[in-house]
């Protein structure tokens, strides 16, 4: 049973990353082009946030490598270390995704789907972490 918590965990860590290093392309490399699209923003406020959105991109990027290493880590053996990176990761994803919901009531969506598979990852380390 362990072992296939173990594997959800890093299959929704991996899903959670990946999500990160597309909103990290997004932020830091098309947030005037393609990104504006994605998240609602004209020309004018893209232009005027750029810088802004492209250092908080590197921040979604850095979460993904914490939960990515996290994920390597524990499948060379060392679980314990492992789960403390991917949890790191992801419970900062998860946080992140929390203030974007009580903040932002009109990004609310988009909130829940950066949330929903680090909450699902953290929720399965505390079972893991319980019954382990």
């Amino acid at each position: 049973m362990s072992v296939i918590v173990l594997i959800a965990i890093a299959i929704f860590a991996a899903v959670s990353a990946l999500l990160h290093v597309y909103i990290w392309y997004l932020e830091s490399f098309a947030w005037t082009g393609a990104a504006r699209g994605v998240f609602g923003t004209t020309a004018e406020e893209a232009a005027a946030t750029r810088e802004l959105a492209y250092n908080q991109g590197f921040y979604n990027l850095f979460l993904a490598i914490i939960a990515g290493v996290g994920i390597i880590v524990a499948s060379a053996g060392d679980r314990g270390i492992g789960a403390a990176l991917i949890f790191a990761g992801t419970g900062a994803m998860l946080g992140a995704a929390i203030v974007l919901l009580f903040s932002s009531p009109d990004k609310r969506a988009a909130a829940v789907k950066q949330g929903a598979a680090p909450l699902v990852t953290v929720v399965l380390g505390v079972i893991w972490a319980l019954t382990g």
